[in-house]
C-alpha cells in the first residue's frame, strides 16, 4: 500500500480521496467509477490488462485459497484479521497490521469494503464452481466490511451490494488485490 496510495492519488485525481489521512492506509471514499478510471489509467502506463476480481474470485482469496469453514478470512477469531466496529475505534488502519490469511493476504475480513467487478443477483443455493454474475445490473458488488460493521457483517460469506456511484468512507479497494489478466 506505500505504493499505491500515492500512485492513485496521482493517477485518478491528484487530489487524496480518503477521509482519513494517513501513507499506508487503505483507499477510501472511492466509488466504482473511480476505481475503473484508475485502472484504466494503470493499464495503459503498465501494458498490463488490470481489473477488478469477480467475487467469487475474491471469495476464493479470502478464503485462502481453499475452504477451510473459517468465518473471517485466516481465522474464527475476528480480533486476528479483521477491523472492525469492536476494535476500530471508529477508524481505519494501516494494511497489514493484522493476520494475513492461508494466501498471505491480508485485510479482506474488515477494515473497508473492496469492490469487485460484479454486478450483483442473489444466489440460487446451488453449489458452483466460479460462478459468473449477469452482465448488466443496478448494483455493483463489494465485499469484506468495514471498520465500522459488526463482527457478523465482516464475515467471508457477506455480500454487499451498493450503487456504483456509492463513496461512503467504507467503500474502497485495494490496488494490490486486481487480477493482472493474460491477453
Amino acid at each position: 500500500m506505500r505504493f499505491w496510495k500515492p500512485f492513485f492519488r496521482g493517477f485518478v485525481s491528484g487530489n487524496e480521496p480518503s477521509y482519513f489521512k494517513g501513507y499506508n492506509l487503505p483507499v477510501e471514499t472511492v466509488n466504482w467509477d473511480n476505481v475503473q478510471a484508475f485502472i484504466k489509467k494503470l493499464n495503459t502506463a503498465t501494458g498490463k490488462n488490470y481489473r477488478l476480481p469477480t467475487e467469487a474470485e475474491w471469495e476464493y482469496a479470502a478464503r485462502g485459497g481453499k475452504s477451510n469453514g473459517f468465518k473471517y478470512s485466516g481465522s474464527n477469531d475476528v480480533n486476528a484479521v479483521a477491523w472492525y466496529d469492536g476494535n476500530s475505534e471508529n477508524k481505519t488502519h494501516p494494511v497489514g497490521a493484522k493476520t494475513p490469511n492461508e494466501l498471505g493476504i491480508y485485510d479482506m475480513s474488515g477494515n473497508v469494503h473492496e469492490w469487485c467487478c460484479d454486478w450483483y443477483a442473489g444466489y440460487d443455493g446451488s453449489s458452483q464452481n466460479n460462478p459468473v454474475g449477469p452482465s448488466s445490473g443496478y448494483l455493483r458488488v463489494s465485499r469484506g466490511g468495514s471498520f465500522s460493521n459488526s463482527p457478523q457483517n465482516v464475515r467471508v460469506s457477506m455480500s454487499y451490494m451498493p450503487y456504483r456511484a456509492y463513496r461512503a468512507e467504507t467503500e474502497f479497494f485495494t490496488p494490490e488485490k486486481l487480477k493482472n489478466v493474460k491477453n
